[in-house]
């Protein structure tokens, strides 16, 4: 059995949250091993726009940080791409410094729900004029924010919640928000943990409420964890094909919630240890089926388990996944569409898809500009060679830009094309 060392890029989650803590501290902070992708770079040039100063060393060891120590002062243009942490990050940060922003993004982007982040912070007084739709793009006249206390709708989205928290310090009497269990509870853990890690007080003792006082961030040092829903993918590949993958600098002190992905994993029949520095799946290649799971709290690796279900010996029921519906495509109707066209039989609903055993016949995959997606579909095409060609294979980018080239390195059996220049051109 092949054993495996994987080459995991830094968490996109936790590189975007560290670049804006970083941004609001008072002082310069270096943020080192950050994911450098689309989504990250993005970001970090919002940022600059935005009259944040982001330096990078030569290879991108680490971002260095210099931050306000308060909101940033416009004003500025920040064009956030396909990000959806930059369009609900930084609109909070934005409206608690000074100066006029206007937020936009691609076509993608402008068609992603903002609504209930804009009605948290007209709320909080924000002046703001949203474009159609109450979304992108996005016009903020600050003046600072006071805060106080306020209720947020995070059953669509997570990063409303966490977007607001990371500028509530800023605010001049804090903020304490009430929210019904939000989708995704893990990121806004990470959110909050890495909050407390830059010195700000946050009580999360009472449940659905979080208190956060005002006062200023400290600059700090940080490392960036290897992402978690990245490693799903050379996870899932142990799995199908029987091999061992590690995964060093992902381990039982992470903050990612998506590592829980291997607990799904193990209900396949793959072997799974979790040490303090490092994860390891051992998988059988014969994956077993038969079972239900809530992935309401990973859900961006859903689609990596929908993907290779098929290969499994019963149906596999995946459930409290309507919020992926509003992702960068409907990715539940998304990966149910594809699977049908390899010949697959699948079920869905509101917030459940159902995938059956069988054998996938060739069939090009709609990447729907989504980088989870092409992924996802690219391990399905590890484990049964010759099915799975992609419309878009450079859409991988967007979170891990040498994808290919490193399952190439892993399973010298892969067929994928590698992400290149001129793949990447097309892209954009």
């Amino acid at each position: 059995m092949k054993s495996l060392t994987a080459r995991i890029p830094g968490s996109k989650s936790l590189t975007n949250r560290l670049l804006l803590l970083a941004a609001a501290a008072d002082g310069t902070s270096r943020v080192h091993a950050p994911l450098v992708s689309e989504d990250t770079l993005a970001f970090r040039e919002a940022l600059r726009v935005c009259g944040i100063t982001v330096r990078g060393t030569p290879e991108d060891d680490f971002w260095e940080v210099t931050g306000t120590g308060r909101g940033p002062a416009g004003p500025g243009r920040p064009w956030c791409a396909d990000a959806g942490t930059a369009a609900r990050f930084l609109p909070p940060f934005a409206a608690a410094g000074q100066g006029t922003f206007l937020f936009d993004g691609s076509a993608q982007l402008r068609a992603r729900p903002q609504g209930p982040l804009l009605e948290a912070l007209r709320a909080l007084g924000a002046d703001l004029e949203a474009g159609p739709g109450n979304g992108l793009p996005l016009l903020i006249r600050a003046r600072g924010l006071a805060g106080g206390e306020l209720s947020v709708d995070s059953s669509l989205s997570s990063q409303y919640l966490s977007g607001l928290l990371m500028a509530a310090p800023l605010m001049r009497h804090g903020l304490v928000i009430r929210t019904a269990r939000p989708v995704s509870r893990p990121y806004v853990d990470m959110t909050v943990a890495l909050m407390r890690r830059f010195g700000a007080d946050v009580d999360d003792s009472e449940d659905g409420v979080l208190r956060v006082a005002p006062g200023a961030y400290d600059a700090t040092d940080t490392v960036v964890e290897p992402d978690a829903s990245s490693a799903s993918y050379v996870f899932a590949a142990a799995a199908v094909t029987g091999s061992t993958v590690t995964v060093p600098g992902l381990g039982a002190g992470s903050l990612q919630g998506d590592l829980r992905f291997v607990e799904v994993l193990s209900r396949l029949g793959a072997q799974v240890r979790v040490d303090p520095a490092a994860t390891t799946v051992t998988g059988t290649g014969r994956p077993r089926g038969g079972f239900t799971v809530d992935m309401g709290d990973i859900s961006d690796t859903f689609m990596t388990l929908a993907a290779i279900a098929p290969l499994a010996d019963a149906p596999i029921t995946i459930r409290g996944i309507g919020h992926a519906r509003l992702k960068e495509s409907d990715r539940v109707a998304a990966v149910a569409a594809n699977l049908r066209a390899c010949g697959i039989e699948t079920a869905e609903g509101p917030d459940w898809l159902t995938v059956h055993p069988g054998v996938p016949r060739p069939t090009r995959i709609a990447c729907r500009r989504d980088h989870r997606i092409a992924m996802s579909f690219s391990v399905l095409g590890l484990a049964v060679p010759g099915a799975i060609s992609l419309d878009d294979p450079a859409c991988v980018g967007k979170t891990f830009p040498v994808f290919h080239d490193e399952m190439r390195r892993l399973f010298p059996d892969y067929a994928l094309p590698p992400y290149t220049g001129e793949l990447a051109e097309e892209h954009r």
